[in-house]
């Protein structure tokens, strides 16, 4: 045989041979799963399941905001001195550090003094805020998707008096001179200020600057007028059913806008009967019904677990970012929404959560703890580590009232080198450690950094490691 031959001969087989390499596919299983009654109702089953899912961890945001704005409107009589309510349109101030009798908000700090204010913007309203003279605040502009739109305070505006117009969304009038516009991106909003005072310090002083903070709709800017009366629509009442969510979801997609880059995402939400017109579980299956239920009660540990996803782990400290921009990742979007409702981002203020020791073992005030800080965090506000249970989330009561150990803690010892040593434990300690109270059970702790350094941002400081003793 020709060498021509053997060699076209062999081309013949190397092509075979590639061919097979890219016919042999996997088996397609979707042309071989019949149609059969029992594959179909598993298909609804599993269907529903995953659009509960990410129904509960996309819209969960919105329903929040729509029950916090319900909430915090809702003034008590008489009203507690560490509440923000205030009717609609209204700042409310806090005239007290929180403490563990204040419920409204869960992980709250012991700071500064909390402003709420919800807007039904029907125009725009302006916010005047006085010359604070240095002193640290900030108001942040959410809107109902719990998406923090504009920064008001001493990082971002400075603390000189000024005025700013919160504007609904379509709004095309002109503002009076002087006054910066903001735009958001839904016609209900949310204000959520914090104005610092240290521990000890006289509040009235304090007092009198809260109530030079103001807010005034556009068309009675000139004349002095006041707020308008408005009342909310009633939520959907609760009926214990297992599918009650999305109820109140369908319920405050009527009163909200989606983003466009959502729309593709909410059209997929139709085949469980949730569309712009509410929610209607009518035309359920019963498969469909059965895996909806398990979604959403898989949902709230699906939007726990984007701590794991995205948060990054600094010396056994959850370092999360992102908080004033979240993008897709619905699911830090939901967490920050319910348990650390009204974060900052990172250059405002930074939250590294622990809840483990240096070991990787749950806290907890059967074991004592002591962190050591080389030396104080680089800031340019202030910072505290505050105590919280687990269970509640809420700040841990003690008999010497200590909620947090930080910049204003009074009586704070240093070491020589500038160190400070603090022990996390039940009973007080006697080697003369600063001591932070800790509560019988699990708890966790975070460490707030207002105005953060770079050095802080950027991980050259290096977080304390929490170690049992």
């Amino acid at each position: 045989m020709s060498l021509a031959r053997l060699l076209a001969q062999a081309f013949v087989f190397l092509a075979i041979a590639v061919a097979s390499t890219f016919t042999a596919w996997a088996e397609d299983k979707l042309l071989t799963t019949p149609a059969s009654p029992e594959v179909i109702a598993k298909g609804l089953e599993a269907d529903a399941y995953q659009l509960g899912v990410s129904a509960y961890v996309w819209g969960y945001p919105l329903v929040r905001m729509e029950r916090v704005v319900r909430d915090y409107t809702d003034v008590p009589s008489p009203k507690p001195a560490t509440s923000y309510r205030a009717p609609i349109n209204q700042i409310g101030w806090a005239r007290e550090l929180a403490t563990p009798a204040a419920k409204d908000m869960p992980t709250a700090n012991n700071d500064t003094f909390y402003l709420s204010a919800v807007l039904v913007l029907d125009e725009p309203y302006v916010l005047t805020v006085p010359d604070t003279r240095d002193r640290y605040y900030v108001v942040n502009v959410f809107n109902m998707w719990q998406e923090l739109q504009h920064y008001v305070g001493r990082r971002t505006t400075g603390t000189k008096a000024g005025r700013y117009a919160i504007v609904p969304p379509g709004w095309t009038g002109t503002l009076p001179e002087g006054v910066t516009r903001l735009d958001v991106s839904t016609d209900k909003a949310w204000l959520w200020g914090r104005l610092r005072i240290a521990q000890g310090e006289d509040n009235k002083p304090v007092y009198a600057l809260q109530d030079e903070f103001t807010l005034q709709p556009l068309s009675s800017l000139k004349g002095g007028g006041s707020a308008k009366a408005i009342a909310l629509d009633p939520m959907p009442r609760d009926d214990g059913s297992d599918l009650a969510f999305l109820d109140d979801l369908g319920f405050a997609l009527k009163h909200n806008t989606i983003k466009p880059a959502d729309q593709v995402l909410f059209a997929q939400f139709a085949r469980i009967g949730l569309t712009k017109e509410g929610f209607d579980a009518s035309k359920l299956s019963e498969p469909a019904r059965k895996g909806l239920v398990r979604g959403l009660a898989d949902g709230p540990a699906v939007v726990v677990s984007s701590f794991a996803s995205t948060a990054s782990k600094r010396n056994g400290w959850d370092w999360v970012t992102g908080l004033d921009s979240f993008g897709e990742n619905y699911p830090m979007r939901a967490l920050v929404a319910g348990p650390y409702l009204g974060g900052n981002g990172e250059k405002e203020a930074m939250y590294p959560i622990r809840y483990t020791d240096a070991d990787g073992t749950t806290l907890n005030g059967a074991n004592r703890y002591v962190v050591r800080f080389e030396k104080e965090p680089p800031v340019g506000a202030f910072w505290s580590l505050t105590m919280y249970n687990a269970s509640d989330k809420m700040l841990v009561e003690n008999p010497i009232d200590r909620y947090k150990v930080g910049t204003d803690t009074q009586g704070l010892r240093r070491g020589p080198d500038g160190s400070i040593i603090v022990s996390i434990q039940t009973d007080e300690p006697t080697d003369g450690t600063n001591w932070l109270p800790a509560p019988k059970g699990d708890f966790y702790v975070i460490l707030r950094m207002y105005q953060p350094s770079e050095e802080v941002l950027d991980g050259t400081y290096q977080l304390p490691q929490v170690v049992r003793k």
